[in-house]
Formats: C-alpha cells, structure tokens, sequence
C-alpha cells in the first residue's frame, strides 16, 4: 500500500490533508523562544492573530525537524510493510531535508521491503499546494505512484507563481529571497515582486510602487505564462489580507471567466515568517515558471 505524506508548510490545512488522503508533517516556527508544530500544538490555524502578532514587531524564527521525529512520522508505516510518497516544499530552502534524509537510510535497512519516494515541489506555500493537490487528485484516481513520479517530471516546473509582500523586514531577517533590495519598505509604498524559480528559491523580479498596480503586474504573469488555466486550479494566496486576495480572485474572473477554478488560502505560520502579513500571490499553471 503507498500512503502519502505532505508538510504544513505547503498550506495545506488538515481537512484539505485528509479529504486527499495525506498525513501531515508539521514544521515548526518559534517567537520569543517558544516552538509551535502547527496543528499539532493547535487544532485550527487563526491567521488573523498570528499576523496581528506580526504586525506588532515580533520576528519569528523557524528550524528544521530532527532525524527522530521524522522516524517518528514514517516508521509506524513501514512496520506495516507501506511505501510513502512525500509530496514536500522545496529541499533549496531548508537544511531540514538533510535530517529526513539521514531518518529514512536508517529507515529503510530496518525495513528493507518497503520504498521511500519524494517529490519536491520546488515551492512552499500555494506553489506547493498546487502541486500537493494534483498528487492528491491522482492518488484518489487510483494512479500508481510510478505515474505521480512521471507526470512530476514535467508538471511540477509548469507551477507558475507570484507574489508581493509589504514589508520586506520579514525577509530581510530571514535571508530567503535573493535579488531584493532590503532597504525597500512600506514608507515609499514599494512591493517587490517575487517568484517560485526552477531551482525552488524565492526571487525578486521587480517591484511596483502601491498595491493595485502590484495586483495588476500578478495578473500579467498568468496572462503571459499561463497554460491551460482553466483547466486547473488557480489558487490565490494571502497572509491576513483576505480583501485583497478577493480582488485577485475578482480580477482573475473578469479575465478569465466566471467559471474559472479559484481557491484562496491562508499562508501558513511557518512560512509567513519569513513573509509577513498582508503578502498575496497567485499560483497558476504555466508554460514555465518565468518569462
């Protein structure tokens, strides 16, 4: 039997987990000293309080997961002679894979049978959720995990997405985004522009002076880069900024139609550390992932 495995830090909630048939991994954030293991540590996500707290001046700090927890989530599985298939956010942006890696060798010469498989969505958040839910669609279709490998090969780079973010301190103190000017801020109303690139990092790709005209340069993107949009998802991410993921959303449908798939979901903790509140984005399927 393959059973799935995916992370909180694709966005994932835990019924979106259990309605595809994934169990989760938490990984963890810490303010002020103290570590959260989202919906482990709490049963439902409060984005608006998480972000409030945000806006007050507390810079979180995430850490990877050690060797043994990741024993702890995979061993009970192979003790009943299962394979896993983890659908994970990108291995470029955390050292926490190295720990997995080491859990699943030791793993694996203990239970020699069963197989370990991965596929690295090269994206975190909405990027990755995108990914997650097609993954999560085949598996349901009763696709063989061999297909999810192949149709990856090609699909997951075809995860166009984008996003601006309003105060760039957030990752200026986590050092995730290369190509931005961190001096940048909320005083000159400048949003840069970021993207999922094929080696799963966060790059800057320009900025835009105000919101609207922010929004405006996201829906350029899926009109350039776009493939097939109607026929998946789109899904439109938001860190405690509903109203304007709802005008992404208004904006998407104008252009695209009224029957165009939208879903909207909250950033996760963990990565809207490195974020901060009130960031949007777009993830959208795509010829490729940049211009």
């Amino acid at each position: 039997m393959l059973v799935l495995f995916t992370d909180t830090d694709t966005d994932i909630t835990p019924a979106e987990a259990k309605e595809f048939g994934y169990h989760l991994i938490s990984m963890p954030y810490s303010i002020d000293g103290v570590t959260t293991y989202p919906y482990e540590d709490f049963e439902k996500f409060d984005a608006h309080a998480f972000y409030d707290q945000l806006r007050t001046g507390v810079l979180p700090n995430t850490s990877a997961i050690s060797t043994q927890r990741y024993k702890d989530y995979f061993e009970p599985h192979f003790k009943e002679g299962n394979d896993i298939l983890y659908v994970h956010f990108s291995r470029n942006m955390t050292a926490t894979f190295d720990n997995m890696d080491i859990a699943v060798k030791e793993l694996l010469e203990q239970y020699p049978d069963c197989h370990f498989y991965e596929i690295d969505t090269m994206g975190i958040t909405i990027c990755s959720l995108m990914t997650v839910k097609e993954i999560g669609d085949m598996y349901k279709a009763g696709k063989s995990v061999e297909e999810m490998l192949e149709w990856a090969k090609t699909e997951v780079n075809k995860v166009g997405c984008y996003f601006f973010a309003d105060d760039l301190k957030f990752f200026r103190h986590s050092g995730r985004v290369s190509g931005i000017a961190g001096t940048m801020g909320t005083l000159l109303g400048i949003r840069p522009i970021i993207y999922m690139s094929e080696e799963g990092k966060m790059v800057s790709v320009g900025k835009e002076k105000g919101r609207v005209k922010a929004m405006e340069r996201l829906i350029k993107y899926v009109e350039e880069l776009g493939e097939d949009v109607k026929d998946h998802r789109v899904i439109i991410g938001n860190a405690d900024c509903r109203e304007i993921a709802e005008e992404l959303e208004r904006m998407l449908k104008e252009r695209f139609g009224d029957d165009l798939r939208t879903e909207i979901a909250d950033v996760n903790p963990t990565a809207g550390s490195h974020c901060g509140p009130n960031t949007a984005g777009i993830c959208f399927h795509a010829k490729r992932r940049t211009l």
